[in-house]
């Protein structure tokens, strides 16, 4: 049920476009704060926009930086920890030295600084959470390289003279990559939360574009007099959040088992 609600989202947020959704930035068409009817299934905010139109357009800017931000921590993540994890030694310890800067580094400065630099925007909020996401995705990486390094199918590679490059792309990253992948699900969900986070203080994506922590931000100002304009975006990344840990925990839980049979 969990990855049909997120092939569901993705499948809405690709779709926006040609869905029979009002303007998600249109101002003064509707009256303000009504509530759900048949005209707006999720009722107007504030200003008058359609709520439906921005939660589903929302969705589109907090699943960009989800998957682009994990893209991107995977791959020079994944690379580093393969570095690490195969080669050990000077490459482990300057891998693992960069990795424990990066965690240890204030998330909050790091971010305030590349927003003052660089402006608030979608590819400078994502390469932010997607610089952030390297460390831990590593780490990760090089647990489980660790684990394939000194295998039999590994060793036998090296016995019959395989370069280093083939063994880490031909033997061992096929057998990481679908823990990561599972991995990659709960990070996702983790930097969608990380992004509404940033839009409620105001340093992702500028207004009026919709997000999801920008429209919690938005409704409670005026929490008191209508709750539902920050209800449905909060439901909405809510559910879609929790969707993407259990879409993670069953496919880890597979590809144990099935390394476990094999």
């Amino acid at each position: 049920m969990s990855i049909v609600w997120v092939g569901l989202v993705i499948l809405v947020a690709v779709a926006a476009g040609v869905l029979p959704l009002q303007d998600p930035l249109a101002i003064g068409d509707n009256a303000p704060r009504l509530g759900p009817s048949t005209a707006h299934l999720l009722g107007t905010d504030e200003l008058g926009r359609d709520l439906l139109a921005r939660v589903v357009y929302g969705s589109r800017t907090s699943l960009i930086v989800g998957f682009s931000s994990i893209a991107f921590g995977i791959t020079v993540g994944g690379s580093l920890g393969l570095i690490a994890g195969y080669f050990g030694g000077r490459w482990d310890a300057a891998i693992n030295g960069i990795s424990t800067i990066l965690l240890a580094f204030p998330v909050l400065i790091f971010l305030l600084t590349i927003v003052t630099f660089l402006g608030q925007n979608l590819f400078n909020v994502a390469l932010t959470l997607g610089i952030l996401s390297v460390a831990p995705i590593a780490r990760i990486i090089r647990a489980n390289t660790l684990a394939y390094a000194n295998r039999e199918f590994v060793l036998a590679a090296r016995a019959l003279g395989a370069r280093s490059r083939r063994i880490l792309i031909r033997e061992i990253l096929p057998n990481v990559l679908p823990s990561a992948l599972a991995f990659s699900l709960v990070a996702v969900a983790v930097v969608i939360v990380a992004e509404g986070a940033l839009s409620f203080l105001g340093l992702s994506v500028r207004p009026p574009t919709p997000t999801w922590g920008g429209m919690i931000a938005e409704g409670g100002q005026v929490l008191a007099q209508d709750a539902l304009v920050a209800l449905w975006p909060a439901l909405a990344m809510f559910v879609t959040v929790m969707a993407l840990n259990f879409a993670g925990d069953r496919l880890q839980v597979y590809f144990e088992v099935r390394e476990g049979g094999l």
